[in-house]
């Protein structure tokens, strides 16, 4: 009995003096842990600091939020990692995927202005909850999701949970509270060989116009947002235009691009400092992932033509220039979509089934053109020789061949690859011929390219495709042309060879979602009471998005049926004559 107890005894003492051996074990890694990193960072050239962001939106008086604990998180291990605020809704990032089954609610909590505690019973009254606006998937590692901004006296900063979860016990929060505001952020960052190419708001740079990029630095950092107290990594920039600045990467990064996923990017100009002295970064929910994550396996060399193009809500639009321009040679086509809730997604994905090699690509940042193309040319710049830039709402057309009765299949890829192996040739420009609605109420049943065949007389700015490996290195752009690299030039191409039919102004019901946003950088909103006379909107629209009288009737100077006649005479079925891009009757 006594060696029984004896053994008991050793064995509650082994229990215990192993804690400390295992706690001591953990305490050794975490030490090595901290001599180790510092080492991963100093290969490279760089500045080492400690720097905090100062967000332009914060939440200032006590809110409930605080008193609710941060530990909880939703199945799945969602999490929010950053929080936008547009002038028209709240983006959420969220680390994960969300699968469309999700029922998601944002959750918004009330704003007190004091510090006394809350009780289980009060939070449920100090919060309300709203269905997501929308949810997609964003890049390879993060999802995003669209919340209606907050009520009066709540907070900004909102949280997410799936319906039958209990509020406050399940609600998806990150470790931060910061709000950023789109005013003035780091919106997306890539990598680009040696170096990051970063996407910025509120740089403030001339429009249209190379900027000097030695006021920049780009910084590099693993740790939150809202605590940077980690080691940081600052670079040069060497190439800076409108919204995007070029910087090397630290050397560390450089030898170990695999390694680079998920590192937060920020830039910090050389004047923006704070009552200290120190650099003050842009706030940033921008982070790094090895493009190859977003590329398809290759299995053959390049495509020959490829096309970009931005959008928001043109899914109706979209089987009718695709198939059309698949026709004239196009391989490979990269939409950016920019918030679109009509269907968009679901068409895209039924012509990628089809076999027209169609991605699409999430783009929530708003009037934001110009930099969502220059990510696309970097993006198609390892897959495609030449990359077209236009509109849904504009189509190639080849008046001369149409005249000499050749046929059309291929007729834009011939044209390119022309110029594939020219040494000076890079970018081929087409001028356009701007549609009216060609007298029409309703939108053409069987399209815009046979519908609208009445225009202006005169033909007005140039679209472009371009070969992507002799970009500028600002990858700067301006209505749909790029600035090429020193030594390289554009060819324009004559009306009579090759013109696209610009169907801009439709239908008033197609053409007043205009009114909505614009989508370029640098064009005004037209609800907005400036730059009535620019070429970009309709001659004599107001502010409001009312018909005008005889709209039908207006942009009417020239009867041309020339692409109509040229897509029912090759495209249409000789016994039905319907149109490859007709919805089937069910």
């Amino acid at each position: 009995m006594m060696d029984s107890d004896k053994r008991q005894k050793r064995k509650r003492s082994y229990r215990l003096n192993s804690r400390p051996h295992l706690l001591s074990l953990r305490l050794l890694v975490v030490c090595l842990s901290f001599l180790v990193l510092p080492l991963f960072f100093s290969s490279g050239r760089f500045l080492i600091r400690t720097v905090y962001f100062h967000p332009l939106l914060s939440v200032s008086s006590f809110s409930v939020l605080s008193k609710i604990s941060l530990g909880d998180s939703l199945r799945g291990k969602l999490r929010v990692e950053d929080r936008v605020l547009f002038p028209d809704h709240l983006l959420l990032l969220v680390s994960g995927k969300i699968y469309q089954a999700d029922k998601l609610d944002c959750v918004y909590y009330k704003v007190l202005n004091d510090s006394g505690g809350v009780s289980e019973e009060s939070k449920d009254k100090l919060l309300i909850r709203h269905g997501v606006l929308s949810v997609d998937e964003y890049d390879a590692f993060r999802s995003i999701v669209s919340c209606p901004l907050p009520p009066l006296n709540y907070s900004a900063t909102v949280a997410l949970r799936r319906r039958g979860d209990n509020a406050h016990r399940n609600s998806s929060l990150s470790t931060g509270r910061t709000v950023h505001s789109w005013d003035r952020m780091v919106y997306e960052a890539t990598l680009d060989g040696e170096t990051a190419v970063v996407f910025a708001k509120g740089l403030n740079l001339r429009p249209h116009r190379v900027s000097n990029p030695t006021r920049f630095r780009c910084r590099f950092g693993l740790g939150n947002r809202d605590k940077d107290e980690g080691f940081v990594l600052m670079t040069e920039a060497v190439a800076a235009a409108q919204e995007v600045v070029r910087c090397t990467l630290p050397r560390s990064i450089r030898n170990n691009p695999y390694k680079a996923q998920g590192i937060r990017v920020s830039l910090v100009h050389a004047g923006d400092r704070g009552a200290r002295g120190e650099l003050n970064p842009m706030p940033s929910v921008a982070k790094l992932y090895n493009s190859k994550f977003y590329m398809k396996k290759k299995k053959r060399g390049k495509y020959e033509l490829c096309a970009c193009t931005m959008l928001w809500n043109q899914a109706s639009a979209l089987r009718e220039w695709i198939m059309y321009h698949a026709w004239l040679g196009v391989e490979r086509w990269f939409v950016y979509d920019n918030n679109s809730d009509d269907g968009t997604q679901q068409v895209i994905r039924e012509l990628d089934f089809l076999g027209y090699n169609v991605s699409r690509h999430a783009w929530p940042w708003i009037k934001t053109q110009e930099a969502g193309f220059s990510h696309c040319a970097l993006r198609a710049r390892n897959e495609c020789n030449w990359v077209g830039f236009f509109d849904v709402d504009e189509f190639y057309y080849f008046p001369r061949h149409h005249r000499s009765g050749l046929l059309g299949p291929n007729l834009l890829r011939s044209l390119v690859a022309n110029y594939s192996s020219s040494r000076t040739i890079a970018e081929i420009r087409t001028v356009c011929h701007s549609f009216g609605p060609s007298g029409l109420s309703s939108p053409p049943s069987q399209g815009v390219t046979v519908g609208y065949t009445c225009r202006l007389q005169s033909s007005e700015r140039h679209k472009s495709i371009v070969r992507p490996d002799s970009l500028n290195e600002t990858l700067l752009n301006v209505v749909h042309h790029f600035q090429l690299r020193k030594g390289f030039r554009y060819l324009n191409v004559h009306e009579n060879s090759m013109i696209i039919n610009h169907y801009k102004y439709q239908v008033w019901d197609t053409f007043r979602t205009k009114f909505f946003r614009r989508v370029a950088t640098y064009v005004v909103d037209w609800k907005e009471n400036q730059n009535q006379g620019s070429k970009d909107r309709a001659p004599g629209l107001g502010t409001e998005a009312i018909e005008p009288p005889n709209w039908r009737l207006r942009f009417c100077e020239v009867w041309d049926t020339g692409l109509r006649d040229f897509v029912l005479a090759n495209l249409a079925d000789p016994a039905t004559g319907a149109l490859p891009w007709d919805k089937p009757v069910l």
